[in-house]
């Protein structure tokens, strides 16, 4: 009874399918490649490993980078000191603007007494005058201040004249200054006043009359 049994527990060759075989060789074929895998990954950590940075190199890049900021840095500086010294030079040629502008109108009245007195130029109120009017002229060109040229003739600049006025000329062209009514003044490249002028319409014809 028992051999019998025995004897049914044992799998013969015809009880295996087909379908388990497949599996059977399925994941053999599975294993063996993962074995592959990870031997070739193995293989090839083993062949790269990690590059080295060179000190030497590491060394010339960072010497390189503080080299550029220190150009960048003594240029800013540069800039900065000639801007202060341009900007001192500035406070100092300029300061007294302001003065200078209130002081010209009392230079014209002045000039306008001188042109009275200049009939008695022997006289010693004309001498004290003409003494003056010498000093003041002293003190603004030690104050760098410039007289506005405006000779009669003189082509009309917009940038430094104020035309107050047209009148014809037979004698000078169209455009150009035919007289002073105001002397013009600048200090530097600073305009402190224009020149008040007349400007010529030049040679216009006279209205016939009937």
């Amino acid at each position: 009874m028992q051999e019998n049994v025995q004897e049914n527990d044992e799998v013969t060759p015809e009880e295996i399918t087909p379908d388990s075989a497949q599996e059977n060789t399925q994941d053999e074929a599975a294993a063996e490649s993962e074995a592959s895998d990870s031997s070739a990954s193995e293989e090839t950590s083993k062949d790269s490993p990690a590059e080295e940075i060179d000190p030497w190199e590491a060394l010339e890049i960072e010497a390189a980078k503080w080299k550029d900021q220190a150009i960048r840095t003594a240029a800013e500086l540069d800039n900065y000191r000639k801007r202060m010294s341009r900007e001192k030079l500035d406070a100092v040629r300029y300061g007294n603007q302001s003065l200078l502008e209130e002081l010209l109108p009392v230079l014209d009245n002045f000039s306008m007494g001188m042109q009275a007195a200049a009939q008695e130029k022997g006289s010693m109120l004309f001498t004290g005058m003409e003494m003056v009017h010498k000093q003041l002229g002293e003190f603004l060109s030690s104050q760098s201040v410039e007289e506005i040229p405006a000779e009669p003739g003189s082509e009309f600049d917009v940038n430094v004249h104020d035309a107050i006025g047209q009148e014809a000329s037979s004698e000078i062209e169209e455009g150009h200054i035919v007289r002073t009514m105001r002397k013009g003044y600048r200090i530097g490249d600073r305009l402190l006043r224009p020149a008040n002028v007349i400007v010529s319409l030049g040679d216009q014809p006279q209205p016939e009359s009937e």
